[in-house]
């Protein structure tokens, strides 16, 4: 019953920017704590951020510290991903997952175990 679509990847320069979505069908958007994970070639699935309810605890992996912002609007049931300064090992699909059981006190997902909704991917290319 529940969808995640991700869309805005696409081939992207080195050290530019890009913005990617997921908009959620069906569910209570607003009682998931959203994430991204992303997948390079030969490489396992790697966590990249997270959002609480309301937007007001967020992580974020290691990689992508202090170039990456994740946000959510609950009106029109999106998550984004802003990605700034991207490196050509930021290349991979990027998917958009859903955690339904968090609640406020809990940490939030970092694994892929603990989300039950996943979208597609959306293809994120950067060049050298």
């Amino acid at each position: 019953q529940v969808q995640l679509v991700e869309s805005g990847g696409g081939l992207v320069q080195a050290g530019g920017s890009q913005t990617i979505s997921c908009v959620v069908f069906g569910g209570t958007f607003g009682r998931y704590a959203m994430g991204w994970f992303r997948q390079a070639p030969g490489k396992e699935r790697e966590f990249v951020a997270a959002i609480s309810w309301a937007g007001g605890i967020i992580n974020y992996g290691d990689s992508v510290k202090g170039r990456f912002t994740i946000s959510r609007d609950n009106a029109k049931n999106t998550v984004q991903l802003q990605m700034n300064s991207l490196k050509p090992d930021d290349t991979g699909v990027y998917y958009c997952a859903a955690d339904r059981d968090f609640r406020p006190g809990r940490h939030l997902p970092f694994s892929q175990p603990e989300f039950d909704y996943w979208g597609q991917g959306t293809q994120v290319t950067v060049s050298s």
